[in-house]
């Protein structure tokens, strides 16, 4: 139950942060397709950055454990350009489309009404997946500190300091 209302309190603090952000707009999540205006794009790698550092910061104080996924390859490539399609198709990715219809777009409800048929039929044909597609390219369960046979904190700080650059040269740019 405990772990529940962790997963409640941070859902609807990732959320206000999503609203906060701006990045539920429909005009923000075509300006990032378009590549016109970087907000989701800075959004995510923030996210993404805080996460990096937040993780292994845990994992190395011993307070939390690593789940690596197995890398495949081929379930990966389907599955990112089915994203990219509904991303490009409705204006929306999974999480914002989530939180504009509880800002109350009713538009994005075509899209989370999407992702639970998708699921469905995920469902339906993982077992013929499963020995065919998610077979494809299986790297095993590997990170890219793994990978590059480095510490993981090399990875996370270029991988920053990177992020940073990238922000500066949006900011720059007016993006």
């Amino acid at each position: 139950m405990k772990m529940l209302l962790y997963g409640l309190v941070t859902g609807i603090l990732f959320g206000f942060l999503l609203q906060k952000g701006r990045v539920l707009r429909y005009d923000k999540q075509l300006g990032a397709l378009r590549l016109m205006d970087m907000t989701i794009i800075k959004f995510m790698l923030s996210s993404v950055m805080v996460g990096m550092v937040g993780v292994y910061l845990l994992k190395d104080l011993g307070l939390a454990e690593l789940s690596v996924k197995p890398t495949i390859l081929g379930g990966v490539i389907i599955g990112g350009l089915i994203f990219g399609i509904g991303w490009g198709l409705l204006g929306y990715c999974p999480g914002t489309a989530i939180g504009a219809v509880g800002e109350g777009r009713w538009d994005a409800l075509w899209g989370v009404l999407g992702m639970l048929v998708g699921a469905g039929l995920y469902a339906e044909a993982y077992p013929a997946m499963k020995s065919s597609v998610l077979t494809w390219g299986d790297y095993g369960k590997i990170t890219l500190p793994q990978l590059l046979g480095v510490n993981h904190w090399v990875v996370i700080i270029l991988f920053v300091v990177g992020g940073l650059m990238l922000f500066r040269w949006f900011e720059k740019k007016g993006l």
